[in-house]
């Protein structure tokens, strides 16, 4: 996926959704399988199919800092 537009939503305690069509590479380099225009990427770290979040924020209590006013 390249060119387009895209958003990204960081969810209050909770993953970075993705809409719209933009690449998501690996750290190795490579392109992260996609098959949704929406895809929720994990920031807790906990997730057991990174770099997508499978819920685990809510098992180990992530939490963001309040939005700015």
């Amino acid at each position: 996926m390249t060119g387009g537009w895209a958003s990204i939503t960081a969810c209050p305690d909770g993953p970075l959704l993705v809409r719209g069509d933009v690449e998501i590479l690996l750290a190795s380099g490579e392109p992260a399988p996609r098959r949704r225009a929406t895809v929720a990427l994990c920031r807790c770290g906990a997730s057991g199919i990174k770099p997508y979040c499978d819920g685990s924020h809510k098992v180990v209590g992530f939490r963001t800092e309040d939005e700015p006013s």
